[in-house]
């Protein structure tokens, strides 16, 4: 077992000594899976307002969509045997201040991005701040913390070049991608849903391993394939003493109602509280399994955010047909904010502190 499978273990299990006294006044000094729980309803959530949040996107701002309903800003994330800590603005920004962080990945990353902007602006309201915005790289920066916080839009994250063959997906290589990540203290790596597009929205023409390049081929090792790429480059560029590096967990979607005993639901529509883990039949997620034995082949130490379980469990979070508003349809994939990826920050902030 590589050093990584240690330190994803070290995420999944960790000892507490204390816990907030928000939820409890007690010492704890036994064995706890942080991503074993329920979510049960808080009178005290959300973290933030979305209407006093500059940096929301309108796909994201459910209720400024018009969700009629604010039950599903109000549940927290419980472990069986602990508590994960309430959020602490101040702390967190005590642990990142004159840090860069970036969130690299597709949409779902950016979900994650816009939630921490939010769950800071929500603590230091009066706090200065600039964005901007170049090509598939947005930043924010608090220049008060000196903090910089940035999304790069890389759903693959392995290169694609322009050929006279075509668009050419290189699942070898991350020369291209690595520059932008050089120089950053904290990363934040997703990846997934891309790598199930077909027609005009597969990014790629080709596929090529090794010199070998061909029309398709299974997506699932394709995406494992890259994966080891990826990791490969950390275990041989990347000084984790100075750089901390997480894996978003994969992200479930709620597209399949038959997976949680709904076969009558129009997708995730709805659907008003989360459900327990008897209520889920989707069985294995395949590519989470794929991420977290990569991972744990590593060498260096990196930290995987096993979100997906505890987010299968909410698909009430879902913009539903509140996303969008230039679009017509269903989002079953994203997560309204306030929501779900407040509580994969809560947990990249508690891993933050023990990593």
């Amino acid at each position: 077992m590589g050093s990584c499978a240690v330190a994803v273990l070290t995420v999944l299990a960790v000892t507490f000594l204390s816990v907030s006294a928000k939820h409890a006044d007690v010492q704890m000094n036994e064995f706890c899976n942080l991503y074993e729980g329920k979510w049960v309803f808080d009178e005290s959530y959300p973290l933030y307002d979305s209407k006093r949040c500059p940096f929301l996107l309108r796909q994201f701002n459910c209720l400024g969509n018009g969700r009629p309903d604010r039950v599903y800003q109000k549940y927290r994330w419980q472990p069986n045997h602990c508590n994960l800590r309430r959020w602490n603005g101040k702390e967190f920004i005590m642990r990142v201040k004159g840090k860069r962080m970036m969130f690299v990945g597709d949409s779902i990353s950016m979900n994650q991005w816009q939630s921490l902007a939010c769950m800071i602006h929500g603590a230091f309201p009066r706090a200065v701040h600039t964005t901007r915005k170049l090509g598939l790289l947005s930043t924010i920066v608090f220049p008060q913390f000196n903090f910089t916080m940035m999304y790069s839009r890389n759903a693959l994250l392995v290169d694609i070049t322009k050929e006279k063959t075509g668009r050419v997906l290189k699942l070898n290589s991350v020369a291209e991608s690595s520059k932008q990540w050089l120089g950053i203290d904290i990363l934040v790596f997703d990846t997934w849903h891309w790598w199930l597009h077909t027609g005009r929205k597969q990014p790629w023409d080709l596929i090529q391993y090794g010199n070998v390049q061909r029309k398709d081929m299974d997506r699932l090792v394709a995406y494992k394939r890259a994966l080891r790429t990826m990791t490969r480059w950390i275990d041989r560029n990347v000084n984790t003493d100075k750089v901390k590096i997480f894996f978003q967990g994969v992200s479930p979607d709620h597209w399949n109602s038959t997976q949680w005993g709904k076969p009558e639901l129009q997708r995730c529509s709805g659907e008003r509280q989360p459900f327990t883990p008897q209520m889920y039949r989707g069985g294995e997620n395949l590519p989470e399994s794929v991420l977290e034995k990569v991972l744990g082949d590593m060498k260096k130490p990196v930290h995987l955010l096993k979100i997906t379980a505890l987010s299968q469990f909410r698909v009430d979070g879902h913009p539903s047909i509140y996303g969008n508003p230039k679009k017509i349809g269903m989002d079953c994939t994203h997560w309204c904010l306030p929501g779900i990826p407040d509580v994969w920050n809560q947990l990249l902030h508690e891993t933050l502190i023990r990593a």
